[in-house]
């Protein structure tokens, strides 16, 4: 999409400036793209021509080197302003800085610090929350726990102790022949038979 932008420009440019173009692009597998509103082999001959007829060549190449001077040179001073800079929030080579300087340092130090502080809090807050749930939750187990406890402690007493106080109680009771009754006595069939029998024998 990109090499056919590129291609698409290269286009563009020879149209709108009226301009002897060429274009060879090389893909990362090797394979060749070339784009000349002429011929690309005559128009490289023609700027190999050009370089080499022209006595301007060595002061391009100059101007070249001396662009990239600057701007490395440029970079440099900004890096060098940057490490002043951070060492100033950090308190240090103060003395070249007038009362204006040291008090937007201290805007941006007392700005910093209160971000700081605010996140700060913003976690503490967040940390405490979480504590204060774990806590519940925590509790919520421990009780569990201990019903669950006291649950399986009262479950061997009644299966074995409760059997065994009940068998003692009723082997140790004394033997009373007045809460038996006699077998015969629950017949009443039998008993009303022979009184019905002894009456007539009477009469």
């Amino acid at each position: 999409k990109r090499r056919n932008g590129l291609l698409k420009k290269a286009y563009e440019l020879s149209v709108l400036c009226e301009a002897e173009v060429a274009l060879i692009v090389f893909s990362s597998r090797g394979r060749l793209y070339e784009y000349s509103n002429n011929s690309v082999k005559k128009t490289i001959e023609r700027y190999k021509k050009a370089s080499t007829d022209s006595p301007n060549s060595g002061s391009v190449s100059e101007a070249n080197v001396q662009f990239y001077q600057q701007e490395a040179s440029k970079l440099r001073n900004q890096i060098a302003s940057l490490q002043n800079h951070n060492r100033n929030l950090l308190g240090e080579s103060l003395s070249n800085l007038n009362i204006r300087e040291l008090k937007q340092i201290e805007k941006k130090i007392e700005g910093g610090i209160s971000k700081i502080r605010a996140k700060k809090n913003e976690l503490l807050f967040a940390e405490i929350e979480y504590m204060q749930k774990r806590e519940i939750d925590l509790q919520t187990d421990n009780k569990y726990l201990r019903a669950m406890i006291a649950a399986n402690e009262r479950a061997p007493e009644h299966m074995n102790l409760m059997p065994a106080n009940e068998y003692h109680v009723m082997s140790s009771a004394p033997f009373d022949s007045r809460n038996f009754m006699p077998a015969n006595l629950l017949d009443h069939n039998n008993n009303y038979c022979r009184s019905d029998q002894t009456t007539l024998q009477l009469g």
